[in-house]
């Protein structure tokens, strides 16, 4: 493979705008230029998008695996299969994340991410691990395992977070007894602290987003709370308090089966798009055939039905996982809730890296970043992937 590479006719999405005819030049994994025009450079791949999109690559920050492996199996050829099942699918920078387990998975899982790191030549790049729990609200559990939920316990993540600097967001509920505090070292450590399976009020949120640095609504609507009443008085929930706050982001499953339509249309209308990130929330049967699987690790995880393009219970009572790729993310988004591909585009590349703090290396074709490149067609099929410059998949 060059070190050097010319992408060239198709429609560059840059700088909030589509862009007709120019280049991409690309030099040692980096974005050399974005030219106007086809311009000579020398002993360079050339690579014909043949008329189609030239996007940034699409970074997702809250995924669970695919492929048929999860990141909660804790083993370095899983996360390298995740990696590589995404990168398919559009997907260049990833945040994988963990289910609340007993810590010694916890550890293991970690463990295999430090390794898998510096193993990962054809997949997606990892940009840091996202812990989801297990300081949660039961009532608001979800698929999470309710033997695992607890309050949060300093001498537990204090412990965890000096063992692991590859942690760069913790999802938690506000409202339990200590997360303030938690939400308050965590940040104190560069660490995102996320909203999640909660049944916390407006004052409850607003005080974790003063004063405990909670700047997240972890996979928005889902497993949270929204306007309750309690003795006869109504409070605004979790919901209501991401509407009103207008620095807080939120991450959506655009997969069209978690949200419906019209509330797509309505967290877009409210929020726009520099503070919605699309998220696939993918376990593992994520570009899998439908049918049985497992949320979490085959250890202890969770038995699903996939069907309807999401997975469920087996009773069929509530939703279980999501089996999204990127590329459905954006589909989605352009039909369901008729967003324009150039602010589809940016919740899924350069909303995710402001929030994540990697804007400065990904999120755009800018010069000087990561040469995180993804083609796709009018029907938004992935055509090839490249993850700084690499050749990660291509469409026979």
């Amino acid at each position: 493979m060059s070190d050097r590479i010319k992408i060239f006719n198709g429609q560059i999405i840059h700088q909030n705008r589509i862009q007709s005819g120019g280049c991409v030049l690309i030099e040692n994994g980096k974005i050399m230029d974005v030219a106007a025009g086809d311009v000579d450079f020398p002993d360079a791949e050339i690579v014909d998008a043949q008329g189609n999109f030239i996007s940034p690559g699409f970074i997702d920050i809250h995924i669970h695996g695919g492929g048929g492996s999860d990141f909660m199996d804790g083993t370095v050829d899983g996360f390298l299969q995740i990696a590589q099942t995404h990168a398919k699918h559009g997907t260049t920078s990833m945040l994988p994340t963990t289910l609340t387990c007993e810590k010694e998975d916890l550890v293991q899982t970690l463990e295999a991410y430090q390794t898998a790191c510096v193993t990962n030549p054809l997949g997606a790049d990892f940009i840091g691990m996202h812990l989801e729990g297990p300081y949660f609200a039961v009532s608001q559990r979800g698929a999470q395992d309710p033997k695992f939920i607890r309050d949060p316990d300093p001498s537990e993540y204090q412990e965890i977070l000096s063992s692991f600097d590859c942690i760069k967001r913790w999802s938690a509920a506000p409202e339990l007894k200590g997360a303030v505090e938690f939400g308050k070292y965590v940040t104190s450590k560069g660490v995102l602290a996320a909203i999640a399976h909660t049944d916390a009020i407006y004052e409850e949120v607003l005080e974790a987003y003063h004063h405990g640095g909670f700047t997240l609504a972890t996979h928005f609507y889902s497993a949270m709370s929204g306007v309750t009443r309690r003795n006869a008085f109504r409070f605004a929930g979790v919901i209501e308090s991401a509407y009103l706050l207008d620095d807080m982001d939120v991450e959506i499953i655009a997969d069209g089966v978690h949200l419906p339509a019209p509330l797509l249309k309505l967290i877009y209308k409210i929020k726009g798009p520099d503070r919605i990130a699309l998220i696939t929330d993918a376990m593992r049967a994520a570009d899998m055939p439908e049918g049985e699987s497992v949320l979490g690790s085959f250890k202890n995880g969770l038995k699903v039905i996939v069907e309807d393009g999401v997975a469920k219970l087996p009773d069929r009572t509530s939703f279980a996982g999501s089996v999204a790729t990127a590329d459905r993310l954006v589909r989605t988004m352009l039909t369901m809730a008729e967003v324009p591909l150039v602010e589809t585009i940016q919740m899924i590349t350069e909303t995710p890296a402001r929030i994540m703090g990697v804007l400065d290396r990904k999120g755009s074709l800018t010069k000087g970043k990561d040469a995180d490149v993804v083609i796709f067609n009018d029907q938004i099929e992935v055509q090839r992937t490249f993850v700084k410059g690499r050749s990660v998949y291509q469409k026979s």
